[in-house]
């Protein structure tokens, strides 16, 4: 059973907001780049980037995280994990890096993100940009910018669906 609890046009507005909020916390845009977890983190990354900067007029940097072996239940999925590889073309160092994805859960997600980025350089400051929050979080990790809370028991599973990978944009709630 699925439901959509937003559909293209809620979900751009939540970009949107989150745009304007990060405009507005970093005065020096000039200073940030957004860091998208892949997979659906690197989509909105890009789509946070392009709403940044037709509302500022800047062009915002923008790599891809992949943090396959950074996860502390890697032997869950598999003997052999797919590794996709992370996109970076510039310098962590000294810059505010804004982690991106679709769904904060439990917070392992971004801790093993924190761990990948801090393999690369010494960023001056990590923010995260999740456009959902789904509540449940098993580690002391908080969202600097939330597109929409979303409580949720444990039997569902929050869908950030984006083109790219799923023909659409949306958020869909599922029960399992």
């Amino acid at each position: 059973m699925e439901k959509i609890l937003a559909d293209s046009q809620a979900v751009e507005r939540m970009l949107a907001r989150l745009a304007h909020e990060v405009i507005e916390k970093n005065p020096r845009l000039s200073d940030i780049a957004l860091i998208g977890i892949i997979r659906r983190g690197a989509s909105l990354a890009d789509m946070l980037a392009a709403k940044i900067s037709d509302f500022s007029g800047e062009k915002i940097q923008t790599g891809y995280l992949d943090i396959t072996l950074y996860r502390d239940d890697l032997s869950k999925f598999s003997e052999f994990p797919s590794v996709n590889g992370s996109d970076i073309k510039f310098d962590v160092s000294g810059k505010t890096l804004i982690l991106v994805d679709d769904v904060i859960f439990t917070g392992r997600t971004v801790r093993a993100a924190i761990d990948a980025l801090f393999d690369l350089g010494r960023p001056k400051r990590i923010q995260l940009a999740a456009l959902v929050d789904r509540g449940h979080r098993e580690l002391p990790i908080k969202p600097d910018y939330v597109g929409k809370n979303i409580p949720t028991s444990l039997d569902e599973v929050i869908m950030v669906k984006v083109p790219e990978y799923d023909g659409e944009l949306s958020v869909v709630l599922k029960s399992i």
